[in-house]
């Protein structure tokens, strides 16, 4: 199975970049591999200005990375924790000193850098392994799904840090994330990946601009037959069946659903429920893909920890 399938991916510097898509995707193993935790079976690439493949040890040095799973030590404190990461990097005592009391700050927990690690919650813990994320001054910091498994409330708060820390650090972030909406409001460019393969990358506004069109989402009880009807009669661009739901992108969606409601009754279709909407993400990604963002089992890669202890560190 592959599970990246010819990847062609340019990065800029300094802008939040987005790989959007559902479990099994292959978001995680791109990171993985950017990052020299996993080598591709064939190709390469450079993170800033290094070969993944031949200078590993200087792409390890000008990156951050948060994982997925947690990775810190929750019998330490959220200073020790920083203080241990700090060391591995060789930052000298006086830097390092600064350096934490910086990031504690820019992730606003100053006041419970000696708590220990257990007493802390998810929100604040996914917040302290970012802060360490960024200790060593890295060039490009990889967030993979940042939020993930995270309340409303406290990913919105991960968000406003991690747009915060984009302007403060000058850095270039690439996250990997299944939420349209974090896509939407982080991202300065969307790459799209659905079985390991690029379907559209653009700006998030520029790809449900893409669509031209409103998008009407209908919920009946046959769907099917519905779409047989539509697309002899209505300008429909395109529609897409899910479970009960048809979803249609069409132009001038107000004066096309009472032609809907009439074809229906005709047909002997019931219609439950309609809804007419401007393009969003999740659109965009039925619209490439043919299918709305699915749960999935999880990508098969190595732990961090179990990578990091099988990787040879150079």
């Amino acid at each position: 199975m592959v599970a990246v399938d010819r990847l062609n991916l340019k990065i800029k510097y300094g802008e939040i970049f987005g790989l959007l898509g559902p479990n099994g995707a292959g978001k995680t193993t791109t990171i993985s591999m950017l990052c020299t935790i996993v080598n591709p079976s064939s190709g390469t690439a450079k993170v800033h200005g290094y070969d993944i493949i031949k200078e590993p040890h200087e792409v390890r040095k000008s990156i951050g990375i948060v994982f997925q799973d947690p990775s810190i030590d929750d019998r330490l404190t959220g200073r020790e924790n920083l203080e241990f990461h700090a060391m591995l990097y060789g930052l000298p005592r006086k830097i390092r000193e600064r350096r934490i009391i910086d990031v504690l700050r820019l992730v606003e927990l100053e006041d419970r850098a000696n708590s220990i690690m257990r007493t802390y919650s998810g929100g604040m813990r996914r917040r302290l392994e970012i802060a360490r994320g960024l200790l060593h001054y890295p060039k490009v910091l990889f967030l993979d799904e940042p939020t993930l498994g995270l309340d409303p409330q406290t990913r919105e708060h991960i968000w406003n840090y991690i747009e915060e820390l984009s302007k403060r650090e000058k850095i270039t972030i690439v996250l990997t994330t299944h939420y349209m909406e974090e896509a939407e409001k982080l991202c300065d460019r969307v790459a799209i990946i659905d079985y390991g393969q690029i379907k559209v990358l653009n700006t998030p506004d520029s790809l449900k601009n893409s669509l031209e069109g409103d998008v009407i989402k209908i919920k009946t009880s046959n769907p099917r037959l519905l779409a047989a009807q539509l697309s002899e009669k209505i300008l429909v661009l395109k529609s897409h069946e899910t479970n009960d739901v048809l979803s249609i992108c069409t132009r001038n969606g107000e004066t096309v659903i009472p032609k809907i409601v009439e074809l229906a009754q005709n047909a002997g279709v019931e219609i439950q429920s309609v809804v007419l909407q401007k393009p969003t993400l999740n659109d965009v990604f039925l619209h490439y893909t043919g299918r709305e963002i699915r749960a999935a089992e999880p990508e098969h890669h190595l732990a961090p920890m179990e990578a990091a202890r099988r990787r040879r560190i150079k």
